[in-house]
């Protein structure tokens, strides 16, 4: 019996929508990033970029359960000598929810080119409007 190896011209894109409002930042981050890899599939192959385009909805809505809205800190360097920077979660999540929830979708997707690919794929907004109604998006449930 031979195993199925979907052709990067075979894949069948479809578009979903995320409504994070009231889940926690980690949950849906990590559905996202499974519909983004294409993981849902029968015809999944690890090697091809065989993933779904997202949008996620309300990211400012999202919680992070216990202190860590408090605790938590993202840290990035500038490349330059010195230039460590951080700023807290209780600061991201009230200016940009949108970064904060690619930042998570990021790391939970592969650090290769197929992650960097699929990341592209991935749609976030603040509030419940979004810019993709031509696509017809389907609303996913989790």
């Amino acid at each position: 019996m031979s195993t199925y190896m979907a052709k990067p011209a075979e894949v069948e894109r479809t578009w979903y929508v995320i409504d994070a409002a009231d889940k926690p930042l980690g949950r849906v981050a990590a559905t996202a990033a499974h519909l983004l890899r294409g993981k849902h599939k029968p015809t999944f192959t690890p090697h091809v970029d065989c993933g779904d385009h997202v949008i996620i909805i309300n990211c400012s809505k999202a919680v992070l359960t216990g202190k860590k809205l408090e605790n938590k800190v993202y840290r990035w360097h500038t490349g330059w000598i010195g230039h460590l920077k951080e700023v807290g979660y209780d600061k991201l999540m009230a200016e940009k929810p949108e970064k904060a929830m690619t930042l998570a979708v990021n790391g939970m997707l592969p650090n290769n080119t197929l992650g960097r690919k699929a990341l592209t794929r991935l749609r976030c907004y603040a509030g419940a409007e979004h810019k993709n109604a031509a696509q017809k998006p389907v609303d996913y449930k989790f």
